[in-house]
């Protein structure tokens, strides 16, 4: 299967770098490439890619407004959008993902980790660097006015759906979540898309930030 995206950088040479890197890699196909993010949302309607590439401080438009737009769509529901920052505490990366992000990553990632990040995005998977994600979890659902899901649809999922919910939070994958449970990784799958139904999440993403801000997981620092 071929990943099909879109970059979405403000810097030339940046947007260069990353399509050189994916053109000379078997399975991925650049489609388009965006200086700022009004061209970003535009891409994604005209060619649908299976993900993109977010800058976050863009001109004009920047990669939070335009990752909203996106997730937003209902015409681009199977868009995913992987956000770039420069530094690993950013609170733009939380709202991004709040926004309905599928994760983010750092733009000195090994280009290898960056092959693989799409990978696991385009496979359903959200990818929260998990030492990162908690610190920047930590700095901005600790505070009381950044708290402003609605934690009563936590109520509705069973202990098993909480319990492995939690897992979730703490980056875990089906199969990660199997192993620990000792149940099948159809059946992680299951609990794990049932709860997404329950309370409306667009993805693992935003299963992560549910289970910070409702209080079921605490954030550690480090």
């Amino acid at each position: 299967m071929t990943i099909r995206v879109v970059l979405a950088d403000d810097q030339v040479l940046v947007r260069a770098g990353f399509r050189v890197l994916l053109e000379t890699e078997d399975g991925f196909e650049v489609c388009a490439e965006a200086g700022d993010g009004e061209q970003a949302v535009a891409a994604a309607v005209e060619h649908k890619p299976d993900i993109v590439v977010m800058d976050i401080r863009m001109p004009g438009v920047d990669g939070l407004e335009a990752t909203r737009r996106i997730t937003a769509n209902p015409e681009l529901t199977g868009v995913k959008v992987l956000v770039l920052t420069t530094f690993d505490v950013d609170e733009y990366v939380y709202e991004a993902l709040r926004a309905g992000a599928s994760g983010f990553l750092l733009k000195d990632t090994d280009p290898v980790e960056l092959l693989r990040a799409l990978k696991v995005v385009a496979a359903g998977e959200a990818l929260l660097a998990p030492t990162v994600t908690r610190r920047l979890i930590a700095e901005f659902v600790e505070r009381p006015e950044n708290r402003r899901i609605d934690v009563s649809a936590v109520r509705e999922i069973t202990d098993r759906e909480r319990e492995v919910l939690g897992l979730v939070a703490g980056g875990m994958s089906n199969d990660e979540i199997a192993a620990h449970l000792v149940i099948s990784t159809a059946t992680a799958r299951t609990h794990v898309s049932r709860i997404m139904t329950k309370i409306g999440a667009r993805d693992r993403a935003q299963l992560v930030v549910l289970a910070y801000e409702s209080g079921l997981v605490s954030p550690r620092r480090g």
